[in-house]
């Protein structure tokens, strides 16, 4: 049986020289990448208890979306700023170069309400920090993250250390 780390394709230089890009695409091509990745995402949720998935923009929403239909919970999406109809919550935070915001509905989470944050990639680990701060402004607890690929040698482990943080596939460098 294959692992989900060869149904991830590497393009080197990509997005710029000295980059390699691991393209979960490639996972969500294949059925039998795909059923591999959720699966195991879903074993990191086994015996926890939330009432939630928040999948950030846009690939958590197909690996959140999905696990959240298989184990009867909520989805609740975060989005890039103006995406969403109803009122709003929203959270800035640092790029590499310049800064970018992202949004939750208001009413999505009530306090007390327990989040699990999924997303296909953890590398600098804004995104989901921010993510968690909107969980966390509405009342919400983050009981867990969880991430397909993590890219350990940009730091995003440690800055969310104060969550439980799992991730499937590590690569080593950018």
């Amino acid at each position: 049986m294959k692992k989900v780390e060869e149904y991830i394709k590497s393009i080197p230089d990509f997005p710029k020289e000295g980059i390699i890009f691991r393209d979960v695409t490639s996972v969500l091509e294949s059925p039998e990448g795909y059923e591999l990745a959720i699966s195991t995402m879903n074993n990191e949720l086994k015996g926890l208890d939330y009432d939630f998935i928040a999948g950030i923009e846009s690939r958590g929403f197909i690996f959140g979306a999905t696990l959240a239909y298989m184990n009867k919970k909520g989805f609740i999406p975060v989005r890039k700023k103006g995406k969403l109809p109803r009122e709003t919550v929203e959270m800035e935070y640092d790029l590499e170069y310049g800064q970018a915001v992202i949004e939750i509905h208001k009413d999505a989470i009530r306090p007390g309400d327990k989040v699990v944050i999924v997303d296909d990639l953890l590398a600098t680990g804004g995104t989901a920090e921010a993510a968690a701060k909107l969980v966390e402004l509405l009342g919400g607890k983050v009981v867990k993250m969880a991430f397909l690929i993590e890219l350990p040698a940009l730091g995003g482990r440690k800055l969310l250390e104060k969550y439980d943080v799992a991730s499937i596939v590590t690569f080593d460098g950018e």
